[in-house]
């Protein structure tokens, strides 16, 4: 199957009638990463064998942001971003639930009549080990597995998938390594590397003075943004990709520059991408976020940034620049 033929169903009123039999995997799926394509993988095989649909139940926010907004963890991907790496995995549908006071408040029944039976004419159901589901979480998976039996389906367990000999493959420890800078290990988690997207507007147009112009990205990005510093990374834009290294944080350096300001400068071009959305892709971190006490210092700093991108990229090295 082709990523694009993956049918999307925006909340359960879309599904159409008639939809199913289906084997259906439910999560919050926030990262699509290798803990959570381990399930829809083994989802996607058995209804492959037994001739069923094979469908991702997900939701389109974290409960917490409605139920405990305070202490609700960023996303790591958006629901378009989620949307597209669902759909990579070859999938037939996904279905995204609107997590509203209403839904939270369904009891675990409830959930199980009118979704997995009516809506999807569920057969089989893959979930992991700590998987909650109805009002105050009261369902588990031994309450789930009781009700598919009366219902028509069965209940298969799927194990999570260890990051190391510890910690499970889980979307709280890749936020927690991005929190800390590290991409290589979010990569290794992901399946792929981290990545932002963003609409390029304009800035101060300091770095452009400077020999290095960059793209700005606004405010409103798609994606976690990691941790403050300076990243060998990949700019993706029209369908071309291109070599960069980018910065995040405020530049301690000037003044005035706003806080978790992403911006990209990509090796040996020069582009207009103002009003252009582009895809960052996070390869490996390069140093914190400092301040210099002037500019010659961070212009010197900056060609040996430059310098240790290229040789994470293998991008062919080019003479220094000068000092401004």
């Amino acid at each position: 199957m082709r990523a694009s033929d993956m049918r999307w169903y925006s909340d359960l009123r879309s599904v159409p009638e008639g939809f199913g039999p289906s084997a259906v995997t439910i999560g919050k799926f926030d990262g699509v990463h290798l803990g959570h394509r381990r399930v829809i993988d083994a989802m996607k095989a058995a209804a492959d064998q037994l001739g069923l649909a094979s469908v991702v139940l997900t939701f389109d926010r974290h409960p917490l942001a409605l139920l405990k907004p305070e202490i609700c963890p960023p996303s790591i991907a958006s629901n378009e971003q989620k949307r597209e790496l669902l759909a990579a995995t070859g999938i037939d549908a996904t279905v995204m639930i609107p997590f509203t006071r209403e839904f939270s408040e369904e009891e675990p029944e409830q959930f199980v009549d009118s979704v997995l039976v009516s809506a999807l004419k569920a057969r089989l159901v893959f979930v992991g080990s700590n998987f909650r589901f109805g009002h105050r979480g009261r369902g588990d998976v031994a309450l789930l597995t009781e009700l598919g039996r009366s219902a028509g389906f069965e209940v298969r367990q799927i194990d999570q998938a260890l990051a190391d000999d510890e910690h499970p493959i889980s979307s709280t420890l890749i936020r927690q390594l991005l929190d800390r800078g590290d991409v290589v290990g979010a990569a290794a988690l992901l399946g792929r590397a981290p990545s932002i997207r963003g609409t390029v507007v304009h800035g101060f147009e300091r770095g452009r003075t400077l020999g290095y112009p960059t793209a700005n990205l606004s405010r409103e990005v798609e994606g976690l943004v990691p941790a403050d510093g300076v990243y060998a990374a990949l700019l993706t834009v029209d369908g071309r990709t291109m070599p960069a290294a980018v910065s995040i944080g405020n530049n301690p350096t000037f003044e005035g520059v706003p806080e978790k300001q992403v911006e990209a400068h990509v090796l040996d071009e020069v582009l207009d991408l103002y009003d252009k959305v582009v895809t960052v892709e996070f390869v490996d971190y390069i140093r914190p976020m400092n301040r210099f006490p002037d500019v010659d210092a961070l212009v010197s700093q900056m060609n040996a940034d430059e310098q240790q991108v290229r040789r994470i990229l293998g991008v062919a090295a080019r003479p220094q620049r000068p000092a401004q």
